[in-house]
């Protein structure tokens, strides 16, 4: 059995964990909105629409912010032909997936989901077909309380309130060649500039998301960065990051090395910013929105992204996920977590059908995929603060990465309730880890809280409408706590989360034995 040891002290501290790096993402593609958020007549659905089975899921993933409606959609998308009469709204080709939008589900529909879901909203402008003068007019439709043309059009649709969004996304990828109306760096950091002067003129308090480049591979990554950002970094608050994770090869090890390359993506995308900041003698800094991740590479040819006909919500990139994805998913998790000092935004993608940790039948059932599970335990223990970790591991060796840790971890400490959670990958593919974690100066008396394990010796293995339970976590009992110090065994290919907190200064007589001992709780009933 391997070793390794995390060290973390009480004074050292990252950043703050904000709540926004476990957001997710809706867009007008395939089965996500109609289908998946929005199917009126589903047997679960409410006066508006919504479906309730995914509604009381997306609850139970803890996703904190949605971007909508794009994507690519955004970069075609004309905001006013979804808002209104239902029966008013004009049916449109939709070129960015070659669909019929039906516009039955728009603005004030999603802000509606959002409520009733209690996620924060992120609304992207149109920077392909349109431009500042759209985005201002669209803001002015959501944000502004009356007295003008459109506040009063969104009164006049049944919202005398203001939506008051305040997170905004300037376009979506627009140095890819498959994006509506593509840019130069140029080209867009000049739109980015004046977009974001006028909605800041609009509403000061907002937070605005430039657009960095479409992926790590793209011919014009960095420069686009740089370039985007000498344009408008005094206007942006953020710049965004996309990547999808593949296991073409079907090649564990080497799959894992997509954890460490996207940590220097991060990396490399905060020394652009501060290169820029720099040059520019700026106080601030721009930090990061990952706002499209995710595993994404069984759907990927054009069968599964085009349908011929123009048809309404087909089914398009539905991505099935087993536990090697989930373990991936796991560990990306981790490292939005390691990277909290820059990374304030991240966002799934998507939610539901495309590319979702939920898939749906329409008319039928939702269930989990593999993938939701990291996620749903991350948003549940993920708050408070991201602890420096001194992490002491065996490495391996992969196509990829020359030197990759076996063991990828996180420590999060939250001083308002004492919990303490430790978020661990595990990535050899024969050796249990046996892991020690000094939690130096974050209390003597510890008590276990949770202890649970992803872990399936079938990789391949997936949940599905007939078996939605067959991959879950599970109890790890192979665990203990005394004093500061936490011991846990963690399997190989198995990614984990131990809570601990602070112990009271008494037990009341007769109290749960368990929690004296340090073992491991009963495992939580699996919800349905």
């Amino acid at each position: 059995m391997a070793r390794a040891q995390i060290i973390v002290d009480r004074d050292f501290v990252l950043a703050d964990l904000d709540r926004r790096v476990f957001g997710t993402f809706v867009e007008h593609l395939g089965r996500c909105v109609y289908g998946g958020i929005y199917e009126p007549g589903h047997p679960t659905a409410d006066e508006n629409g919504f479906r309730g089975d995914v509604m009381e899921l997306t609850k139970e993933l803890g996703a904190t912010i949605v971007r909508y409606p794009g994507g690519n959609f955004m970069s075609g998308y004309n905001w006013e032909d979804a808002v209104g009469p239902a029966e008013n709204r004009p049916k449109k080709l939709d070129l960015a997936w070659f669909s019929t939008e039906t516009n039955q589900f728009g603005t004030n529909e999603f802000m509606d989901w959002c409520r009733k879901t209690e996620i924060e909203p992120m609304l992207g402008v149109n920077l392909g077909t349109r431009g500042a003068d759209e985005a201002r007019e669209f803001l002015e439709y959501c944000n502004h309380p009356g007295g003008s043309h459109f506040a009063e059009m969104r009164k006049s649709h049944g919202y005398d309130e203001p939506h008051d969004v305040k997170f905004w996304c300037l376009g979506n990828e627009m140095d890819g060649p498959w994006q509506i109306c593509q840019k130069t760096a140029e080209e867009y950091g000049r739109v980015a500039l004046e977009t974001a002067k006028v909605m800041r003129w609009l509403d000061p308090t907002l937070t605005l998301s430039a657009c960095g480049s479409s992926h790590r591979q793209m011919p014009t990554y960095g420069s686009w960065e740089y370039e985007v950002l000498d344009h408008c970094y005094e206007q942006v608050d953020f710049i965004s990051l996309h990547t999808y994770f593949a296991n073409k090869a079907d090649d564990i090890e080497d799959y894992f090395g997509v954890i460490d390359q996207m940590d220097s993506f991060i990396k490399e995308v905060v020394a652009i910013c501060d290169a820029v900041g720099a040059k520019k003698r700026a106080s601030k800094r721009i930090m990061l929105s990952f706002d499209e991740w995710n595993v994404w590479y069984k759907a990927h040819t054009i069968e599964h992204m085009r349908k011929p006909g123009w048809p309404e919500a087909p089914a398009l990139l539905e991505e099935i996920y087993n536990v090697e994805d989930a373990l991936v998913v796991g560990g990306a998790l981790i490292t939005l977590i390691n990277n909290a000092d820059r990374v304030k935004t991240a966002c799934i993608a998507q939610l539901v059908n495309v590319i979702g940790p939920i898939m749906t039948e329409t008319g039928g059932p939702a269930w989990r995929q593999t993938i939701f599970h990291p996620f749903a335990l991350s948003s549940r223990y993920g708050h408070g603060r991201v602890m420096r970790t001194e992490v002491r591991t065996p490495n391996f060796s992969t196509k990829t990465v020359p030197e990759a840790p076996l063991l990828v971890a996180a420590v999060v400490d939250d001083p308002t309730t004492g919990r303490n959670t430790v978020f661990a990958l595990n990535r050899s593919v024969s050796e249990s880890l046996d892991l020690e974690v000094e939690l130096r100066g974050l209390g003597t008396g510890r008590r276990l809280v949770e202890a649970c394990e992803l872990h399936n010796a079938n990789l391949k293995a997936t949940n599905t409408k007939a078996a939605p339970n067959n991959v879950v976590p599970q109890q790890n009992r192979d665990v203990s706590v005394e004093g500061e110090r936490l011991r846990v065994k963690l399997k190989p290919l198995s990614w984990n989360v131990i809570v601990t907190e602070a112990e009271p200064v008494s037990l009341v007589p007769g109290a749960d034995a368990r929690l004296e001992t340090g073992t491991a709780p009963e495992p939580r009933p699996q919800a349905t």
